[in-house]
């Protein structure tokens, strides 16, 4: 795959560590907040653990870059694209839930002139049931990526359909 490498740094909520998922579900160094390269059009997976009240379970959470950001030339590593795994997702992902999040970016003519930690950390809206979650992120902004969270297994087959991110520091 050859194209534009974007930027992303997942996050999560302190003491869950979040890391690549191998081929056969092992990871590299995990941290809390994992600055990766990927690219748009894959689907790349992910593993965290250390969820508080699922300190045992692992959960596989996949992310699909379906557009791109556009910071300064040259200074693309300094605004990674920002992907919260909340700890009510991870909760209920280790509870055998399926959850799905877009990502979007807010139009810039309605969006509110503050940092995310001025709002107290990534902003997000719920989709109602029956709602498109893609169909309610295009109407708020641009969707930029899709966060799919419910795997808690993994394996050699499985992973065959994902890609292998890049590792940024």
């Amino acid at each position: 795959m050859s194209g534009y490498t974007q930027p992303v740094e997942l996050r999560t909520p302190s003491g869950v560590s979040v890391a690549t998922a191998g081929p056969t579900g092992e990871s590299t160094t995990a941290s809390e907040r994992l600055k990766v390269g990927l690219q748009v059009g894959a689907v790349y997976r992910f593993k965290a653990e250390g969820i508080p009240g699922y300190e045992s379970v692992a959960v596989y959470p996949t992310v699909e870059l379906i557009d791109r950001t556009y910071p300064p030339c040259g200074r693309e590593a300094e605004f990674p694209m920002p992907i919260e795994l909340t700890l009510e997702d991870l909760r209920l992902a280790a509870q055998g839930a399926f959850v799905t999040r877009v990502v979007y970016v807010e139009d810039p003519k309605t969006a509110l002139p503050v940092s995310e930690e001025q709002l107290g950390g990534q902003q997000w809206f719920e989709a109602r049931p029956g709602d498109d979650p893609l169909v309610v992120a295009d109407e708020l902004g641009r969707p930029v990526a899709i966060v799919r969270l419910g795997a808690r297994t993994t394996g050699p087959v499985a992973q065959a359909a994902y890609a292998e991110p890049v590792m940024m520091h």
